[in-house]
């Protein structure tokens, strides 16, 4: 007789393990499979915490080597390990997902091991074994988009896995890509000494971003070193020889060049794993992008069957897919539950970092919305100066006729921390009123966040 469940959830990435937990929390028996020899997805175990982890190593090294020496601190000639650093990321990886292995233990979560299948509503196999459930959800994630004439080995031709388990710097390396991932690549190995190419098909590098900003962090990374050929195709890759060879193009034509490096970053997004579920089988409806459709409470076409996190539409955020578990959890529970997709907020964890939240200034000015803005430097915000990091700005789009926040972009340091006050204020339709009559701890770098909701009505104190 086959095991029964009143929730499996298919994948224990960001989204599925927060949706496991939650569901235990609220009394239903669950759980969880995950073919992955440790939980936590692509985000704990090859993303977003190692990548975090080397971003802030190379960071380090990086802030020694430039800035100790303004703040009178001497220290010679500074080095770094490779193997240690990477000995650090994954420490790091293993403390996270060992906390999310007690985490089922503690909720009393079954770890199903393996690769699941939905051979009907209500009915998982895994490897052979059969179980049942009430419920099903798939939080099945993403994977790298391959691009095309450009074949991945992990060796020479990187994904970003192996973008962060390199056991030398690269001479050169060339980032297809200027995206989040592109970007906080890039600068791990441009810190460590590489020489970084990062080639982008579009004109412009963070697409999505708002567009002054986007400007400004290209201004920074080419300061820092990097080197940006916008508007340029990969159309071929050659890696046969003692170096890779590319062939780009530019994107409206014209002649081709060649690029060489010693290893190549294919950094072009992420698309949703969804094969292999038994889905096509079951008629689960999919988007044009090769996404589960779902409604507004994440069920799919068939019954009993619901979906989250990059499975589904949306930003391909981990912090999104744990929203959506939370949500999803709570709604096969009986309760109520959504997602305020407007208020999510987006995270590029470059030096100085990049946060957004809401609409940016083109998307106003596409819709017609009538707006104000209001910008302030870091270089004017006195805890910036302290610490030497003035780099950037704080910019709030507000309505011009309720002063209701409509976006909020920040370039600067901590910028990801910073961003979690606008993201409420977007939440909860603060106006810039609200954000400038709160008291900012002085001094602090949230004092750019009030200086600029003042700034959007020309009162700005400090400037």
């Amino acid at each position: 007789m086959s095991e029964a469940f009143d929730l499996i959830v298919l994948g224990a990435g960001p989204g599925g393990y927060v949706c496991a937990i939650r569901a235990a929390q609220l009394g239903m028996r669950v759980a969880c499979v995950e073919g992955r020899g440790t939980l936590g997805g692509t985000c704990l175990n090859i993303g977003c915490i190692p990548s975090k982890a080397l971003l802030q190593s190379t960071e380090e090294f990086h802030h020694a080597g430039h800035a100790l020496s303004a703040h009178g601190i001497s220290i010679g000639q500074v080095a770094f390990d490779l193997a240690k650093m990477q000995a650090r990321k994954d420490a790091v990886v293993e403390a996270n997902v060992k906390g999310v292995e007690y985490l089922f233990r503690k909720n009393k979560i079954t770890w199903i091991k393996g690769w699941g299948r939905i051979a009907a509503p209500g009915r998982v196999e895994v490897d052979g074994a059969t179980y049942e459930a009430t419920h099903i959800v798939v939080a099945s994630g993403s994977e790298s988009t391959p691009l095309q004439n450009v074949g991945t080995d992990e060796k020479r031709i990187l994904t970003s896995t192996g973008g962060l388990a390199l056991e030398a710097v690269p001479a050169h390396l060339v980032v297809i890509g200027a995206g989040y991932i592109g970007l906080e690549l890039g600068s791990v190995w441009r810190r460590l000494g590489a020489e970084v190419t990062v080639v982008e098909f579009l004109d412009r590098i963070l697409p999505g971003m708002d567009g002054e900003i986007s400007k400004q962090v290209q201004r920074i990374l080419a300061k820092q070193g990097l080197t940006f050929r916008l508007g340029t195709k990969v159309t071929e890759a050659d890696a046969t020889g003692n170096q890779v060879r590319l062939r780009v193009q530019p994107r409206d034509g014209g002649e081709t060049s060649e690029l060489s490096a010693d290893a190549v970053l294919v950094a072009v997004g992420r698309r949703a794993v969804t094969e292999r579920l038994g889905l096509a089988e079951l008629g689960v409806r999919l988007d044009g992008q090769g996404r589960i459709a779902t409604d507004e409470r994440f069920a799919t076409s068939v019954p009993s069957i619901h979906a989250i996190g990059d499975a589904i539409a949306g930003p391909m955020l981990a912090h999104k897919a744990m929203d959506e578990g939370t949500a999803v959890a709570e709604i096969l529970a009986g309760r109520v539950a959504r997602v305020n997709y407007h208020a999510i907020p987006g995270v590029v964890y470059t030096w100085p970092e990049v946060a957004a939240v809401g609409k940016t200034e083109e998307e106003l000015k596409s819709s017609g919305t009538a707006y104000k803005v209001g910008k302030f430097p870091f270089t004017a915000t006195p805890r910036a100066r302290a610490m030497g990091e003035t780099e950037g700005f704080v910019k709030i789009l507000a309505d011009a006729a309720t002063d209701e926040v409509l976006g909020a972009h920040i370039l600067g340091p901590d910028a990801g921390t910073l961003i979690a006050e606008l993201a409420m204020a977007v939440a909860f339709g603060a106006s810039i009123e609200d954000i400038a009559e709160i008291s900012h701890a002085h001094p602090t770098l949230s004092e750019a966040v009030k200086e600029a909701a003042l700034a959007a009505d020309g009162r700005a104190i400090h400037l």
